[in-house]
């Protein structure tokens, strides 16, 4: 798929159902007793790989309409038949081995390529230590693996590096563990997981200490079917709002996208490096505060990003480097190394491309430094390693670039983002496949 300098974008755009939200609601209603409903469910190949997770462990799934759908849980999760593939999806495998592991039964997870990747300990240990066990089928730390789950303990559980993930899956095992589980994070990450269980009728404290923001719940809670409305994405609007803001005389709104301060370190960031963003119509959806959000061409400049951002914007990078390819300064990126371990070593493949197409990177270990040019040669072909957002974000580089800019495999777009390419091209975007 190759992009082309763009003319003007402009226009109005819904941006896809969140996909952490996805995730969770599917799950939470497939643990909950009853009916659950979902609307602006992400349709994207991630969110029904866990769909049909569980519903292989025993929950009813059945999509009723666009983005909407119904789950009937029964309260707990059996023995599926066979492998949970999980295809490319990391959030979904971590959080359903966490809601699992609280259940008397065996099961085996699997994924594609490059889920397989990607490390597991950061879950299997603390689930561990709680009673679940695990048997590797090939490497350790890789899938597949069998969990063995059932009789948890609860723990107290201090996170080295703030990750939702690893706390909701651990706060998903502490649902049917012994006793009150509580994760203790150096850095809040966003907390969409003990929001939604409340929806659910769970109670869940969360105070800040001292040693950081505590997450707690008891174990034995049970969770009652309920209604969850999906907000928007911003790390999918992320995408159409840099292209807006990066291509002269562009003005384009995303809407209904969800503004949890967990979530907005990207909009904040932009807002620091001069961007023109702003945001209108501020209202609730799904529990969640949601907003319509403008990016107009924005003469930005480079700044330093506190690396205490990184847990709010952890996802963002890749489109944030691109966006700074076009500022006037260097974006100093760091205290970022949980992106080497995402779908792909996300650091390596940002500096890699924007550098193939012209723009000076100093990659260091735990994050890099993009000079802003101004103006982008472009003229690559940049490699993906299957990673959606890597190719979305070169994608958006190329709209302003002097030459193309083209990705190798821009399939796995669809994980998180089915339709990227024909909402970008109503904007006007040029972006053709081939």
């Amino acid at each position: 798929m190759t992009a082309h300098r763009s003319r003007a974008l402009t226009g109005v755009v819904s941006a896809p159902g969140d996909k952490s939200m996805s995730h969770r609601a599917l799950m939470l209603g497939s643990l909950a007793h009853g009916d659950t409903t979902i609307e602006g469910l992400l349709e994207g190949d991630d969110i029904l790989a866990t769909a049909r997770a569980v519903q292989a462990f025993g929950a009813t799934v059945q999509r009723t309409g666009d983005g909407s759908w119904r789950v009937e849980g029964r309260g707990g999760y059996r023995t599926p038949g066979g492998v949970i593939d999980c295809g490319n999806a990391g959030t979904g495998v971590r959080l359903l081995m966490g809601a699992a592991a609280g259940f008397d039964l065996s099961v085996t997870f699997d994924g594609d390529a490059s889920l397989r990747k990607r490390p597991m300990k950061r879950v299997t240990d603390p689930l561990s230590d709680m009673g679940a066990r695990f048997d590797w089928g090939g490497a350790e730390d890789r899938l597949p693996l069998t969990l063995h789950g059932g009789k948890l303990q609860a723990m107290v559980y201090r996170q080295p590096v703030a990750s939702a993930q690893v706390k909701s899956a651990i706060l998903l095992a502490g649902l049917n563990a012994a006793g009150e589980t509580a994760v203790i994070e150096p850095e809040p990450s966003r907390d969409h997981t003990e929001r939604m269980l409340r929806a659910f009728g769970v109670t869940v404290e969360t105070v800040e200490t001292v040693e950081g923001r505590v997450a707690r719940l008891g174990g034995g809670q049970r969770l009652t079917g309920t209604h969850v409305a999906v907000p928007g994405d911003p790390s999918s609007a992320a995408f159409p709002l840099a292209a807006g803001l990066i291509v002269p005389g562009s003005a384009v709104t995303v809407e209904g996208v969800m503004l949890n301060p967990l979530r907005t370190g990207l909009f904040q960031t932009w807002i620091e490096m001069g961007a023109n963003l702003t945001i209108s119509n501020r209202r609730m959806a799904g529990g969640e505060e949601v907003g319509d959000v403008t990016a107009r061409y924005s003469a930005l400049k480079g700044i330093v990003v506190p690396p205490e951002r990184a847990a709010s914007m952890i996802d963002e990078y890749p489109i944030l480097s691109a966006t700074a390819a076009y500022a006037e300064g260097g974006t100093v990126m760091r205290g970022i190394g949980e992106m080497r371990v995402k779908e792909s070593d996300r650091i390596s493949l940002m500096a890699a491309g924007l550098a193939a197409c012209g723009v000076k990177v100093d990659e260091e270990t735990e994050g890099f430094i993009v000079a802003g040019a101004l103006r982008v040669a472009g003229g690559a072909t940049v490699r993906t390693a299957h990673d959606h957002r890597i190719a979305m974000s070169h994608l958006v580089l190329g709209l302003n670039a002097e030459e193309p800019v083209a990705v190798d495999d821009p399939g796995m777009i669809a994980t998180s983002f089915p339709g990227f390419t024909e909402l970008m091209q109503g904007l006007g975007a040029s972006i053709e496949r081939g």
